[in-house]
């Protein structure tokens, strides 16, 4: 069965740092893009970042650039998203999902986590 499990989230202060981590299980990774949404209560899930099966190509949103990078281990089936500079802005449920090709939209996405959360204390 599939499975998606992400760790890493926690309390942090402002301009701290946190590195997500998603395990997986089930499914093809090694051929799967990879994304890490965000949603905070009674709101829509944000797109965070991506990354094509190979590692090649890289996506962000504007919000996080140049203090987010997404990485992945093929070998491990893992994917990972180092958090720097946080603000409470941050602060929400982080998801780590799975699609057949790279995208922007939740929408692509086949395969879900259970999401970890994310606390930036000011």
């Amino acid at each position: 069965q599939v499975q998606l499990v992400e760790s890493g989230g926690g309390l942090v202060q402002a301009g701290g740092s946190l590195r997500l981590s998603c395990a997986t299980s089930g499914f093809s990774f090694s051929s799967s893009a990879m994304g890490w949404f965000r949603q905070a209560p009674g709101k829509e899930r944000d797109f965070v970042a991506a990354i094509t099966w190979s590692g090649t190509n890289k996506h962000y949103a504007d919000s996080v650039k140049g203090r987010f990078t997404i990485s992945r281990d093929n070998a491990k089936h893992t994917v990972a998203l180092e958090m720097n500079t946080l603000t409470p802005e941050d602060t929400t449920v982080y998801y780590c999902a799975a699609a057949k090709f790279i995208s922007y939209a939740s929408g692509a996405y086949d395969y879900w986590g259970q999401g970890t959360q994310v606390t930036v204390a000011s």
